[in-house]
């Protein structure tokens, strides 16, 4: 049973939203008494509290007591503890609870509920919390007087906020870890920078994240629900990135209660505080906004409770004792604690049974339970080192080896791993800690909290480290608070294109843009990145005049069909009014004027003009002949559509029109070029490499499809290229299946077949046409059999022997009394009368 003072004082609650300054209230109180304790959630908030303390009365006069650690001397005044550490057998003067309402917590509430029944001050006793607790504090403390204080600030809802858009001292708030690294990365890409603060960090980690963005190292906080429990932090607005967590044993919404307790820590002292979502987070409801804004909440209806006043007989009667309901109806008992989970799995094993013999052993056995799993999960492994820890406390020496506890802590002491490794040892360690601070476990209780506490700073430092690497972009977050510090923007151009602002390297001319090396999407990302573009303009002025004056060879094409200048992107070429038109589509800096545009527009312009006419001259010559009055309009059509395909079409396509030709039409044809194959028409001179890479970049860029591009000086491609059949014949080839074939090879080689095959129905095909081709034999049948020609055996059984197709004969016309004559001839020879004529001797009758 826990002891309280023979006459226990005045019992006050203090009770109001967050920011109402309760906490500074207790702690003026508790130094007015002679001696005083307080508990607080947070071992993290405990060391604020402790240290505030320290500074008023000094360290002598104050200890601090958690779990992992004790600061200060044992017969000290003044102790600041965690509601779990505080020596209940301790009387003072003035005793306060700070965050009363966590008696309804799902994990921890029945330790809240035990101080709030049991611990007071012998002067005086103060419950600090939510105004939701009043009924039932009421009901379970009636002596107790209620003092309700209203908070200092407004506030208020300032609606849905995208990331980039927030303002500076924003606290985004998720609910798991991996959520919290994905919001701080962007953060760090957009805004510089953000601390993060989870759970799962030491304090030591979670304290030198807070420290840097209340420096103003960044200006943006990445956080769990963490930050909820009176972390007193300047945070001028709370963002919410979602409204659902999984607490323990479900995913659910959260409570107005708890998002008040978070978009609380908007607003510190007088300044006002926002609250709001970002980042896709459901909508707030408007019951949930009033809510908030006016601080009302429904009264808790419940409270956690587990029976303080055990018995040690056994294990059995310890378990049963545990599992005493309450004698209230406002009090729920607690079922699944972890140290009760705990012993009822130990107790099951027979060798933890036989050693928890007498009420010591059985009272050792449920310290041992209460041993912390700072993970979060009652594994295999936390039960196998409870069972462990017992073993040998029961055992002949009863204290914990030290060559075990030894190895233990040295296999934790690595600073190497990713951050989620880091933390998996921290928890590791801040289990040893604890147990370090029993000390009738131990024979060196003072080395090994040494060793302990030295391992978790460690790890503790390294963490912050990755933390910051990839959290915090260190050069970026200087700049911009040296910016608003001073209002300074000096800036320059260095002679590679760098351009500098105050010392710090911010961007870079590449081609005729600036590129900003952090994004400029908030006021002090704008400001930083005018500054840049301001000293940068004289220089892309400049380079716009050398572009305009540059030489053809300056300039390039790369494989994304891009202009390149001095190895920079300055344009990009777009389908355009025609397939050998492709429109420039300059890459300038906005701030760039027409005028500049406008001569870089036609340099490139004619630069490309230019190239594609040494590439495509014969092309180029047939565009202006089918426009012309040099041909009739048959070859006005082939020069129109050899030009529409690049130079290469299927004979078949524009057979109409190469009947319709004359022979002027065909001589002026010829001379520019043009080639009338069996199969196709094409134009030689366009089957070069130069050209047939301009054809392909062309015909990607119009049809905005992937064309390949034969290899130089290759008549043959296996396998044939994939795409549509007209593409690969713009290029100058014909697919047959699994290979293509350079269609003046194929003509000149239609050409020998055909001369084989004259003056006889079965022929064979030469064998050395295939080497002549570049072909297997097998391709080179193929070809053959392409042409309209039948495989054949020959006498020998000679491969390579093929016959001509039949040839139809085209049906004669007779004359129609002809045909009729013929049909009455073929009636009259048929037994029996036609049906046709019974039908016609049938009359109807009237």
């Amino acid at each position: 049973m826990v002891r309280q003072p023979a006459s226990p004082g005045r019992v006050v609650a203090v009770l109001g939203p967050t920011n109402t300054g309760k906490t500074h209230f207790a702690v003026e109180r508790m130094l007015a008494h002679q001696s005083g304790m307080m508990g607080f959630p947070l071992r993290l908030l405990a060391r604020e509290i402790y240290d505030r303390v320290v500074a008023v009365r000094g360290k002598d006069s104050c200890a601090l007591i958690t779990g992992e650690e004790k600061v200060g001397r044992d017969d000290a005044r003044y102790l600041i503890c965690t509601v779990e550490a505080m020596p209940m057998h301790r009387e003072v003067a003035f005793l306060a609870v700070d965050e009363i309402q966590l008696c309804a917590d799902y994990e921890r509430g029945h330790i809240f509920t035990d101080r709030l029944l049991h611990a007071r001050g012998y002067e005086e006793t103060m419950f600090l919390g939510s105004d939701t607790i009043r009924p039932i504090l009421k009901r379970l403390v009636p002596s107790a007087e209620i003092v309700t204080r209203p908070r200092f600030s407004t506030l208020s809802f300032a609606g849905d906020i995208k990331l980039h858009r927030l303002p500076r001292r924003s606290a985004v708030v998720a609910f798991s870890a991996a959520e919290v690294y994905t919001l701080a990365e962007v953060i760090r890409r957009q805004r510089g920078g953000a601390a993060v603060v989870l759970g799962a960090l030491s304090p030591r980690t979670r304290n030198a994240q807070v420290a840097m963005y209340q420096a103003g190292e960044v200006e943006h906080l990445v956080a769990t629900d963490a930050i909820g429990m009176g972390l007193n932090m300047d945070v001028a607005h709370v963002a919410f990135a979602d409204l659902t967590k999984f607490d323990g044993r479900e995913s659910r919404r959260l409570t107005t209660t708890e998002m008040a307790q978070i978009a609380g820590r908007a607003g510190r002292h007088m300044a006002s505080g926002t609250f709001g979502g970002t980042n896709g987070c459901q909508p707030f409801e408007e019951r949930e906004i009033e809510a908030i804004e006016s601080h009302t909440f429904p009264p808790l209806k419940a409270l956690r409770w587990r029976n303080s006043d055990l018995d040690f007989r056994s294990v059995d009667t310890l378990t049963a004792s545990l599992d005493r309901a309450p004698e209230l109806d406002c009090l729920v008992k607690v079922r699944d604690a972890l140290d009760h989970r705990s012993l009822v799995l130990l107790s099951r094993r027979d060798d933890i049974r036989a050693a928890a013999q007498g009420t010591e052993r059985v009272r050792l056995l449920w310290q041992v339970c209460q041993i912390p799993d700072f993970r979060k999960t009652l594994t295999d492994a936390h039960l196998h080192l409870l069972a462990t820890v017992y073993k040998h406390l029961t055992g002949p020496e009863r204290v914990l080896p030290n060559d075990w506890v030894g190895g233990m802590i040295a296999h934790l002491e690595r600073t190497d791993g990713d951050i989620d490794t880091l933390v998996n040892r921290i928890a590791h360690i801040r289990t040893w800690t604890y147990m370090s601070h029993r000390t009738a476990w131990l024979r060196d209780a003072a080395h090994w909290q040494e060793r302990a506490r030295e391992v978790e700073d460690r790890l503790s430092d390294a963490l912050h480290e990755r933390l910051i690497q990839r959290f915090v972009d260190r050069r970026t977050s200087a700049l911009l608070r040296s910016l608003r510090e001073r209002g300074e923007h000096a800036a320059l151009v260095e002679a590679d294109g760098e351009v500098v602002v105050d010392g710090h390297l911010v961007g870079r001319i590449e081609g005729l843009k600036l590129a900003i090396a952090t994004p400029d999407a908030d006021a002090d990302r704008r400001l930083l990145a005018a500054a840049a573009r301001r000293a940068a303009q004289p220089a892309l002025r400049r380079k716009a005049g050398e572009l305009a004056a540059a030489d053809d060879d300056a300039l390039s094409l790369d494989e994304q069909d891009c202009i390149l200048w001095r190895g920079a992107v300055v344009a990009q070429l777009r389908r355009g009014t025609g397939i050998l038109r492709p429109r420039i589509e300059l890459e300038v800096d906005g701030g760039f004027d027409a005028a500049g545009q406008e001569a870089v527009r036609r340099r490139l312009e004619r630069w490309l003009e230019d190239w594609i006419g040494r590439r495509l001259e014969r092309l180029k010559a047939l565009e202006l002949a089918s426009r012309g009055a040099e041909l009739g309009g048959p070859g006005r059509g082939i020069a129109f559509r050899l030009v529409e395909h690049l130079g290469s079409m299927a004979r078949e396509e524009a057979e109409s029109l190469v009947a319709g030709l004359d022979e002027a039409d065909r001589r002026m044809l010829t001379r520019l070029g043009v080639r009338f194959g069996m199969l196709h028409l094409y134009v030689p001179d366009l089957l070069r490499p130069a050209a047939n890479e301009a054809r392909a970049r062309l015909l990607r860029i119009f049809h905005g499809r992937a064309v390949a591009v034969p290899p130089p000086g290759r008549t043959v491609l296996r396998p044939a290229p994939a795409g549509e059949r007209h593409d690969v014949i713009a290029v100058g080839f014909a697919s047959f299946g699994g290979f293509a074939l350079r269609v003046d090879i194929l003509e000149r080689l239609a050409a020998r077949i055909r001369t084989a095959a004259r003056g006889t129905r079965v022929f064979t095909v030469p064998a050395a046409l295939a080497a002549e081709a570049g072909l297997s034999r097998a391709e080179l049948f193929a070809v053959v059999e392409a042409l309209g020609f039948r495989a054949a055996t020959s006498e020998n059984g000679e491969e390579g022997t093929f016959t001509r197709p039949p040839q139809r004969k085209a049906p004669r016309h007779r004359p129609k009394a002809e045909r009729h004559e013929k049909g009455r001839r073929a009636a009259a020879g048929r037994t029996g009368p036609s049906p046709f004529a019974v039908l016609a001797q049938l009359k109807v009758s009237t």
